[in-house]
């Protein structure tokens, strides 16, 4: 089950947010920017898929931007890697040169 997803920029900055669970407003703040911290300071060379606390992230970079899915244990990283993907791809055709 996905609990959130996120749309970052490179300083960290979030640009959009969904979560699926109810999480309170500060601890929210707290969360992404762990979250940012962890997926930012990766290098291109290691996997787009973090063990984090009690759940997975799974992020994908596209120029400038971040999208990181935060999933819980029994969900297929790869299925949700192609779902950030096709994502991008509607968004994509849908305004032209996202």
């Amino acid at each position: 089950m996905i609990k959130f997803f996120l749309m970052v920029n490179k300083q960290g900055q979030t640009r959009l947010s969904r979560y699926y669970e109810h999480v309170e407003i500060n601890k929210r703040t707290m969360l992404e920017a762990e979250v940012i911290k962890n997926c930012l300071s990766r290098s291109k060379d290691e996997c787009s898929f973090i063990e984090y606390k009690d759940f997975k992230l799974v992020y994908r970079q596209y120029a400038a931007l971040f999208i990181v899915v935060g999933i819980d244990q029994t969900e297929n990283e790869m299925a949700v890697y192609e779902l950030i993907h096709n994502f991008v791809e509607v968004l994509d055709k849908y305004f032209s040169r996202v």
